[in-house]
């Protein structure tokens, strides 16, 4: 089946899928459920799919996707696979073997995308959240551009084709684009967005710099409870976007999912469930008027989801800053 999802440029040359499956699971049993959802994804028309070491299910994802290169659906240069470097790996000596033990676990040969999953460094090791006996993260100080410039290395060995950023502010963002020698500006930065955060002043200074920004948490509804405050209104439920849905003929979801192209940027959307997987599609099948647009765009609150407070103690924590 060929694929109606379009693409957009990087800065490097290479090329993205606009809309991008998101595999991230909590629980192991969601972890075996993410492969067959993949699967279905990539049988459905995705060819973007978003993972990361910290997931815990690069093996499965891998397994999905080597399975449909094997059957015949798709080819490996037909997939577009983000894979992303976890923060105890910041130290420039780990950064190569971190993405060598993901495409180890991929079977794959190449990642199309890396990333800096968050720009705080936490103490090397096995533990992805390491703590003292307190119960308090450790933490690392590492250099981000030192992090970088391992990055780049990456993508001259050919392990990664494009190189981006992830929960980065504008502040980071500019360290790594004014970096003395810098050889590969960062792709992309993929940061939680969607109507009740919708980065404005971020996509602004992105599209001025030739970087591509990228939605997570897009329909705003993984209430995670570990970082979710579960008091947060419910995006999807909004009265706005239900009385726009219904003008439209769509869902809620469908909306925010459009706005988000509409504004030009790369949106990830995450299902376990083959209807919405398929119904995720549809986005390309209607546009929004600019009048609507604005509506939607007023719906911004400043809301964040996903607030990573367990990092606030580290000079790196990226959102105390406006954007």
């Amino acid at each position: 089946m060929n694929s109606k999802i379009q693409k957009m440029e990087l800065n490097d040359g290479h090329s993205i899928p606009v809309l991008g499956f998101g595999t991230y699971a909590t629980e192991e049993n969601l972890r075996k459920k993410s492969m067959e959802s993949t699967k279905i994804a990539i049988d459905v028309g995705f060819r973007h799919i978003d993972c990361s070491h910290l997931y815990q299910n690069e093996e499965e994802i891998g397994q999905a996707i080597v399975s449909k290169i094997e059957d015949g659906t798709v080819k490996r240069e037909d997939i577009f696979y983000t894979s992303k470097l976890w923060s105890t790996s910041h130290r420039p000596e780990l950064v190569r073997p971190s993405l060598e033990n993901s495409l180890r676990k991929l079977n794959l040969d190449y990642v199309d995308l890396y990333l800096i999953h968050f720009p705080v460094s936490l103490k090397p090791g096995d533990e992805l959240l390491p703590q003292d006996e307190h119960g308090n993260l450790i933490l690392d100080t590492v250099d981000l551009c030192d992090t970088w410039e391992a990055m780049e290395k990456c993508k001259d060995a050919g392990l990664a084709k494009s190189i981006g950023v992830s929960n980065f502010n504008r502040r980071q963002l500019e360290k790594i684009l004014n970096k003395p020698g810098l050889k590969h500006r960062p792709v992309c930065n993929q940061v939680e967005c969607h109507l009740y955060l919708n980065q404005s002043k971020l996509l602004a200074y992105c599209k001025m710099n030739d970087i591509v920004l990228v939605a997570y948490g897009a329909l705003g509804t993984q209430r995670y409870k570990y970082c979710i405050n579960e008091d947060t209104p419910v995006l999807l439920d909004d009265p706005i976007l239900c009385t726009m849905a219904k003008k439209y003929k769509r869902t809620p979801a469908l909306i925010a999912l459009r706005y988000q192209l509409e504004r030009g940027i790369v949106t990830l959307v995450k299902s376990f469930n083959e209807e919405r997987i398929r119904e995720n599609l549809q986005v390309f099948d209607f546009q929004l008027a600019s009048d609507d647009m604005e509506i939607l765009d007023n719906l911004d609150r400043n809301l964040r989801y996903f607030p990573a407070n367990m990092f606030k103690a580290h000079p790196n924590f990226p959102f105390s800053d406006e954007y």
